[in-house]
């Protein structure tokens, strides 16, 4: 086999949503900062394209490039790879990083619990690991602080009339709709209607909105789409579906941690929670995330909170993506049919 260019990935998963990780074959990225390396990464898009498009990629997948972290307090750092951007923070790849530094070996694990301080391009995330017989089982992510931006905002979609959402931030940007009002009940057969109807209220809110971060300039868009379903009481405090539409027409298959995160800042917001309450969400897949707010704080004077998310993650496999100099595509190609029209 020839190839021109290898990279080394371990696949992994954090309750159905994929997250490789690369753990060779890339040289970090230019940049003074995780972030600036990012925004590298995102204006340059070969190594996105190489990885995210089809025949090595697809919409379903979600792509980490690990690099050595800026930051003293960090063990490692990690730029997040998403279908159509590039975003500050991931819950659930997170989850597959931490996942794979610990399974794959490349940070040691301690038994019962192992403590890390990662660096994402939004910041830096705490870490707690429970881990047993070599096996990380449980991660838990203290994210970077999320807020409520605009609460009950007025929204006009085409062809469902005037919606009342609200805007958030949990790591990502989210307009936020109701799932039960929109006639969802939030179930796996619903994937492909909230997918679609997801990317239209998204792109609508980034037309009628918008979305300013106060503290990052950089950040002046809404990302998703997340269908809050009805809370509940259960056995360890609120419970309640959630499924997030990804650009380009996706449903996250896990509950997504940025949006578990902003669900609580919005909650915490109008006094439904409080520091130390908990959330668990549930996808259309039936996997769970837990979410608790550890804390109070502000983000460029915003109120915020300090929330922590947790779930599992598995290694899937083992990758070497290559490219034949004689590939006829070698930043790969995308289709309407799944990637959606421009």
């Amino acid at each position: 086999m020839r190839s021109s260019k290898t990279i080394h990935v371990i696949s992994a998963h954090a309750e159905g949503e994929v997250g490789d990780v690369i753990v060779g074959g890339v040289l970090p990225p230019p940049g003074n900062t995780i972030w600036e390396q990012s925004r590298w990464i995102a204006r340059d898009g070969t190594l996105r394209n190489f990885v995210l498009n089809e025949p090595r990629g697809g919409v379903f997948r979600h792509v980490n490039l690990l690099v050595p972290p800026k930051h003293p307090d960090a063990q490692a750092a990690w730029i997040i790879m998403e279908p159509e951007d590039t975003p500050p923070m991931s819950g659930s790849n997170s989850i597959c990083v931490a996942t794979v530094l610990l399974d794959g070996g490349l940070i040691p694990m301690q038994e019962p619990e192992t403590h890390m301080t990662l660096e994402a391009p939004g910041g830096l995330v705490r870490v707690r690991a429970e881990c047993r017989n070599g096996k990380a089982e449980r991660i838990h992510v203290q994210n970077v602080p999320s807020f409520a931006a605009d609460l009950d905002c007025k929204l006009e979609v085409e062809g469902l009339g005037t919606l009342t959402v609200d805007t958030a931030y949990g790591g990502d940007s989210f307009v936020v709709v109701d799932a039960e009002a929109l006639g969802f009940s939030l179930t796996e057969t619903e994937a492909h209607d909230i997918a679609k109807l997801g990317v239209r209220i998204t792109n609508a809110a980034n037309a009628q909105l918008g979305f300013t971060h106060p503290e990052n300039p950089d950040w002046r868009h809404i990302s998703f789409c997340l269908f809050a379903g009805p809370l509940r009481e259960g056995a360890d405090g609120l419970e309640a579906g959630a499924a997030v539409a990804i650009q380009p027409g996706k449903v996250d298959r896990s509950p997504t941690g940025t949006a578990l995160s902003a669900r609580m800042a919005l909650l915490h917001a109008r006094g439904v929670m409080r520091v130390g309450d908990r959330l668990t969400a549930r996808s259309v897949i039936g996997s769970t995330f837990s979410g608790v707010i550890v804390g109070e704080t502000t983000v460029g004077g915003t109120p915020a909170i300090v929330p922590e998310i947790s779930g599992r993650g598995w290694i899937t496999g083992v990758h070497q993506h290559m490219l034949d100099p004689s590939d006829p595509w070698p930043e790969g190609y995308r289709l309407s049919d799944t990637w959606g029209a421009k």
